[in-house]
């Protein structure tokens, strides 16, 4: 019996080789980046407030925001932020740092009750808990990153069929949303700006990571800016990068960010999760257990998320529809069009 139990616990211990150094940057980065652009929003709230008192608020088409070093404090925060994420996905696989965008909701929520004296109930406080929660299923079962030595083997990936099938989807996708349902149905649903910003949002993601990996790369003495594919790669990004932000906006412009916001999030990930296993073959590297392990830890934050943006406004005691008017009221009051707690990769979509 000793001897069974002995060799269930080598072989536990043989199953689990723990995280490999380039996960754990990976995951630090992105921790990182969920800090700083949580921390951004409360910042910028702040200049926007102190603007508006002294100035035509921004809601109502003012720039004084502009003069307030606290709103540029804000969005520097974010810029750092933005350049850990990028820098995330060049160490760590995109299964591990895209969800982790939902901790940036974590650190924006608890800072505004703290900071802001913005209440938060305890359905926000599970709300969280069940992000930290998932967070960390995720990332206890991540994969191992691929060892990629030059970015013509990332090139070869993205030319598999597999990933092509995927792409020409997406395109095909893409151009019949813009060009068939905007015009007809852009102003009154919700899914078809939002379809068109996580199909495109999908391919960035893996043009951010190819990237990502040839300027790691090139930083560790091995030049990738000499390959045309990194070039390429580089214009995928700021194709999709521009996209995402002219659709993200029209359906910021026309639906309540509350309602945006968890759909974005949602749609983004799990689209991105899709690109990734199709291109970088994650799931390949691990067992049954742990791909649905990492989909329970998925499912979690999303219920998380859903929970946090469903209920952030809510009061105790107050009506749904009085909590949607109060909704808008501090969306006018703060001049920010309903941004209270972000999503990294919509905000990412939407930094200068």
């Amino acid at each position: 019996m000793a001897t069974e139990g002995q060799s269930h616990h080598m072989s536990w211990r043989d199953s689990y080789k723990g995280m490999s150094s380039d996960n754990i940057k990976g995951l630090i980065l992105a921790l990182s980046s969920s800090l700083f652009i949580g921390a951004s929003f409360i910042v910028k709230k702040k200049g926007l407030k102190r603007a508006g008192a002294s100035g035509i608020r921004a809601g109502v088409g003012g720039y004084s925001y502009l003069y307030e070093p606290l709103w540029w404090v804000g969005m520097i925060t974010m810029i750092v932020g933005e350049i850990a994420n990028f820098a995330a996905y060049a160490f760590a696989p995109a299964i591990l740092v895209t969800p982790l965008g939902a901790l940036s909701i974590i650190i924006s929520a608890v800072l505004a009750h703290i900071i802001l004296r913005e209440r938060l109930h305890i359905f926000g406080i599970l709300g969280c808990a069940l992000c930290v929660v998932g967070s960390t299923t995720i990332v206890l079962h991540a994969p191992q990153e691929r060892g990629i030595e030059s970015v013509t083997e990332v090139w070869d990936l993205a030319m598999e069929p597999g990933f092509l099938l995927y792409a020409a989807l997406v395109i095909t996708a893409v151009f019949i949303l813009i060009f068939h349902f905007i015009p007809q149905y852009g102003q009154t649903h919700i899914m078809v700006y939002i379809g068109v910003c996580s199909l495109v949002g999908s391919l960035s993601v893996m043009s951010v990571k190819a990237l990502g990996i040839a300027l790691k790369l090139t930083l560790s003495g091995m030049n990738q800016l000499v390959y045309p594919q990194t070039w390429v790669f580089t214009l995928v990004v700021i194709t999709c990068v521009l996209t995402q932000m002219n659709y993200l906006n029209k359906a910021l412009d026309t639906f309540n960010t509350a309602v945006v916001s968890p759909i974005y999030y949602v749609m983004f990930t799990s689209l991105t999760i899709l690109a990734s296993v199709i291109m970088f073959k994650d799931w390949d590297r691990q067992s049954p257990t742990q791909v649905v392990t990492e989909m329970c830890g998925f499912v979690t934050i999303l219920g998380g998320t859903f929970l946090l943006h469903r209920t952030k406004d809510m009061v105790d005691g107050l009506p749904t529809s009085m909590s949607s008017m109060r909704l808008s009221k501090h969306a006018d009051e703060d001049g920010i069009d309903g941004e209270g707690i972000p999503l990294r990769r919509q905000d990412s979509s939407r930094s200068p």
